[in-house]
């Protein structure tokens, strides 16, 4: 468990004590809750970013392709890899 010290302003502090907020639960809540956000606008941009590079789209037969030569090539390497 990691202990944090907030700074501030008193009024500020004054407001957030009177609604709950300074609470360790809501605190937790609060942090959870911008994590995830945070974590979701990464994925859209991610997505924005996919959506944007030009070229054909690929079939899922060619994306189960691209699946399997992947597996492959990580089990040569893995195997290289235990035999050296």
């Amino acid at each position: 468990m990691t202990t944090l010290e907030i700074s501030l302003p008193d009024s500020l502090a004054k407001e957030a004590r009177a609604a709950g907020l300074l609470a360790p639960e809501a605190i937790e809540r609060m942090v959870r809750e911008a994590v995830r956000q945070r974590a979701l606008g990464e994925l859209k941009q991610a997505m924005d970013r996919m959506a944007a590079v030009a070229g054909p789209v690929m079939t899922p037969q060619e994306i189960q392709e691209e699946i399997r030569a992947a597996r492959v090539e990580r089990r040569a390497r893995e195997a290289r890899a235990a035999g050296a």
